[in-house]
């Protein structure tokens, strides 16, 4: 996700950013290698099948999970469907517009279902109702109410919770009680930018915007890489990667801590 040009950052704030880089300091005061406080909340959402609400620090994004009846695709006739989406409303922040979704949007729906996909956190097989014929779809949509950086971490973490305690909805269709959604242990979504060849986790809002490269990776349980998602233009060498994935799994074992509780 990269903000516009024209909306970046000033230069004597970058300068600053720049200098505290320098010294190995974060504009916020944390460490290189610390997040910012998590808070997690499940079931806000009476009508959806599944709901949570997310804060990493002042961003805060909600996710809803909707299930509904459909096809099955041709070439997987006995497993279900998913499908993410993700808003970016202007009451969110001045950097983002209304309108059809924009390519930061779509990123960052991309991000998060691979993750959930790659990871086999929904199990597809238990979605058949009917081979061929019916399979549970499910629809995650992502809606970001306050963005100070890290939306992709905030939205992957908000849908795994969600999906966590997400139901089936068999009654609304007459075929018999309510399930819980199949879903096994969750992925894990960790975020570093590099800036001025200084690496942190978690980028708050200034950090995103001086950013030259962006990493983030999805973690299984057992810490094995499920996702990767590079951006911006800067690069990270194979040792910096090491080091990212090493902190990562760190990371990921923490969150998902927060996650099951």
């Amino acid at each position: 996700m990269e903000i516009p040009e024209v909306k970046r950052v000033s230069a004597v704030k970058r300068d600053y950013l720049a200098r505290l880089a320098k010294e190995g300091k974060r504009p916020d005061g944390r460490e290189p290698d610390e997040y910012r406080p998590i808070k997690i909340e499940k079931n806000i959402l009476r009508n959806a099948e599944g709901s949570a609400r997310v804060r990493i620090g002042n961003t805060m994004v909600m996710a809803g999970v909707k299930a509904d009846i459909g096809e099955p695709y041709p070439d997987s006739p006995e497993e279900g469907a998913m499908s993410t989406s993700a808003e970016l409303p202007p009451i969110a922040s001045p950097e983002f517009e209304s309108g059809p979704p924009k390519p930061d949007a779509i990123e960052l729906a991309r991000v998060v279902d691979r993750g959930i996909r790659e990871s086999g956190y929904i199990d597809m097989s238990k979605l058949c109702i009917e081979p061929g014929e019916k399979v549970w779809i499910v629809f995650i949509d992502l809606h970001v109410l306050d963005y100070d950086g890290n939306l992709f971490d905030a939205c992957s973490l908000a849908a795994s919770a969600a999906l966590q305690n997400a139901v089936l909805p068999y009654e609304k269709f007459d075929l018999g009680e309510n399930k819980p959604l199949p879903v096994t242990s969750p992925p894990i979504s960790c975020t570093f930018v590099k800036y001025e060849d200084f690496i942190v986790v978690d980028p708050s809002l200034d950090e995103e915007q001086i950013a030259q490269a962006r990493f983030t990776v999805a973690l299984d349980k057992e810490g094995n890489i499920r996702a990767i998602q590079k951006g911006l233009k800067g690069t990270f060498t194979i040792q910096e990667i090491k080091n990212i994935i090493n902190r990562a799994q760190i990371h990921a074992r923490n969150i998902r801590k927060l996650l099951e509780e």
